[in-house]
């Protein structure tokens, strides 16, 4: 084992590595699937480059906004006029202003090409999107992992919820997930810390929903905000500024708490600043031998080496750098054999938005800024309920609040006074549904386009079809029902008609399988072809659920190191 990295500082960063270095593994990615996989990796005694295409991010360091007060913004958070028209793109996104911008993707740093409209938004650096994720956390269940065989849609999962159960509680556990043991059944519960509290109005809506249907439940959401410390981290302020990054360690990141895990270990060597250009393939041994990387300071490019690789850039630059690691046994790209790489990408539909305002409880108000929501399980194509115009579901996130004060025709002092006092209860939804696999949402190389380094742009050509339009009129119906049925007043339904991509939900293009004709990966997350490389982020899904995924990505990251170092031990890779 030869580990000839430069060891720059306490945190092992590693950014002018010299040319040939060998590790035991690598991790392409340092963002929710890759921290899991450089801690678990690490802590099983493996030593671990990480790589990273972006800037280094220090936990707390480097969180430049987290503790401003809104007036010490020069724009109160706003975006610059400049800002929004030169980012047409990732202005869209709702976390992206003022005092988060410095952890997103400009739109003309990194461009893709959009056969059909998609916003892709990224967070190139240390920790990647894990500094700016919703948090929000729920399992998955059979009625998720069964579907696609039940339907005869697309592949059947090589997996069932038992085989990644055990894993959810692993990183429950680590991760600190707040929530409550709903009981409901396609939705499990999970190892959960104290749940945060639902304010009245969310409580009356739960309690409306109980009354006049039988299947639906609202529960506070299962986030990934500690309510209690856990593992050095401290309790939640309920500030609800998280995507600055939290100086108290109070949300998962990879950069609060897997890659200091790792760290610990001594085992982990951080390379930023390094666009992986391919994975390198060896005739000889019919494996992965290493990594090809562009330093993005210098341009010089260089060659790591591991016995093990895992791909945790996230969903559509895993299957860039697939597609681009081509050699004379995968000529179409890496792990290709069967053609349907970058194939079946998915996106969550979330362009259906429901609200209402509510004349009552004025004599209540809410203490803090509780960074959660409610959650409206999945009720469609559940049980007794079957719908004839689509299948599968969607689950609502939603929250409930007090406007300001009514500033209308008023001018002067009367505006400050007036916005000092509470006004109007409100509750808003939206619709998270459910896409599924299609062939023809796919991404691929545009090779008359190359970005900075030389490589490819990626082509990215996804639309919704007829079966999420279906389940967006009936999110739309069915919420505003659920609301009148409440007494909400002024209801409200918008179709946002936004573009795939916006939900950030991005999966499939090297999906898992049980037959190495019709998918990438086996049932460990092993690429069929090369069986020393892993796939664990977004890219490995077949099928979509309608719940938010990281949660999914981290068990199965957990779980796919676990049988790689067993068979690396055995070895039998």
């Amino acid at each position: 084992m030869v580990n000839m990295s430069i060891q720059q500082d306490s945190t092992n960063l590693n950014i002018r590595s010299v040319p040939q270095q060998t590790y035991d593994a690598i991790v392409i990615g340092s963002g929710i699937s890759g921290g899991w996989a450089a801690k678990e990796l690490c802590e099983k005694g493996l030593k671990t480059l990480v790589l990273e295409r972006g800037r280094n991010v220090e936990h707390v360091k480097d969180y430049p906004t987290a503790t401003m007060h809104p007036w010490e913004l020069p724009r109160r958070g706003e975006l610059t006029l400049k800002m929004k028209e030169e980012n047409p793109i990732v202005s869209r996104c709702y976390a992206f202003d003022e005092s988060t911008q410095h952890f997103f993707v400009k739109d003309q740093e990194h461009p893709y090409t959009q056969v059909k409209p998609y916003d892709w938004i990224r967070g190139y650096q240390v920790g990647g999107k894990s500094l700016l994720w919703a948090r929000w956390t729920q399992r998955w269940s059979d009625l998720d992992f069964e579907a696609n065989a039940k339907e005869g849609i697309a592949i059947d999962w090589p997996i069932r919820y038992k085989h990644i159960a055990p894993w959810y509680s692993h990183v429950e556990r680590f991760a600190g997930i707040s929530g409550n043991r709903d009981g409901i059944p396609h939705l499990p519960d999970g190892e959960f810390l104290p749940a945060m509290e639902m304010n009245c109005i969310e409580d009356h809506f739960k309690k409306s929903l109980e009354e006049n249907y039988a299947d639906r439940r609202l529960i506070i959401s299962r986030t990934a905000n500690l309510t209690v410390p856990l593992n050095g981290r401290s309790a939640c302020q309920y500030r609800n500024l998280c995507a600055r990054g939290c100086p108290y360690g109070a949300y998962f990141s990879s950069n609060s708490a897997t890659l200091p895990a790792a760290r610990a270990t001594g085992n982990l060597t951080l390379r930023p600043f390094s666009v992986v250009h391919s994975i390198i393939y060896d005739d000889k041994t019919q494996k992965a031998k290493g990594v090809r990387v562009i330093d993005t300071e210098t341009k010089e490019e260089l060659e790591f080496y591991a016995k093990i690789v895992f791909v945790n850039a996230g969903t559509l630059n895993t299957a860039l750098i697939l597609l681009n690691s081509t050699s004379s046994r995968f000529p179409d790209g890496f792990g290709n054999d069967n053609g349907l790489l970058g194939h079946f990408l998915m996106n969550h539909n979330y362009r259906g938005r429901v609200g209402g305002s509510y004349d009552g409880f004025q004599d209540q108000y809410y203490y803090g800024r509780r960074p959660a929501g409610v959650y409206l399980a999945r009720y469609r194509n559940v049980g007794k309920d079957v719908q004839k115009t689509f299948v599968r579901g969607y689950a609502f996130a939603a929250g409930g609040g007090r406007s300001a004060g009514d500033t209308h025709n008023l001018i002067g002092a009367p505006i400050k006074e007036a916005m000092a006092k509470p006004g109007a209860w409100g509750l808003w939804m939206t619709g998270m549904g459910e896409c599924l696999p299609y062939k023809e949402n796919r991404v691929y190389l545009d090779k008359s386009k190359t970005d900075a380094w030389g490589i490819p742009q990626l082509a990215i050509d996804c639309t919704f079809k007829e079966n999420e339009l279906s389940m967006l009129n009936d999110i739309l119906e069915s919420g505003a029902e659920m609301l009148e049925k409440a007494g909400f007043k002024n209801v409200y339904t918008n179709d946002t008609k936004q573009a795939p991509g916006l939900d950030i939900h991005e999966m499939g293009g090297a999906r898992m399988g049980n037959n190495p004709k019709t998918s990438i990966l086996n049932s460990h997350n092993q690429v069929w072809g090369a069986k020393n490389v892993f796939i664990t982020d977004g890219a490995c899904m077949t099928s979509s659920a309608c719940q938010n995924p990281s949660l999914t990505y981290m068990a199965m990251t957990a779980r796919a190191t676990d049988f790689a170092v067993s068979e690396l031990n055995k070895q039998n890779i």
